[in-house]
């Protein structure tokens, strides 16, 4: 009962860019059209509406990222729910200020 009220642990874009330097497992939860317009280098597109699909090596820590924040938010209660360690990305690509493979944004 108390889990519902369980805050997902987060961090900001540049924390995020240490954190790659670590080989982290990124998910970008954003549509793939929004994906090739540009993201992360090494970052995997698990779109929102498919993320309660998503199965890796729960072992691992999962950060999630999408555009503003919001669905990502929402996309890392569904994975800890199933048992992953996950931390959101605050801001998302809006505020991602190191390098994007993909088109611009």
């Amino acid at each position: 009962m108390f889990n519902l009220f369980k805050r997902i642990p987060s961090i900001s874009t540049s924390q995020l860019e240490v954190e790659l330097g670590k080989k982290a497992t990124l998910l970008d939860v954003r549509t793939p059209g929004e994906y090739r317009q540009g993201h992360i280098p090494g970052a995997k597109n698990v779109p929102l509406n498919k993320v309660d699909k998503y199965k890796n090596n729960t072992d691992e820590t999962l950060y999630v990222i999408c555009q503003s924040g919001m669905r990502s938010k929402r996309a890392a209660k569904e994975l800890e729910k199933k048992g992953y360690d996950v931390i959101n990305v605050r801001g998302g690509m809006s505020q991602w200020k190191g390098k994007v493979r993909g088109g611009k944004l």
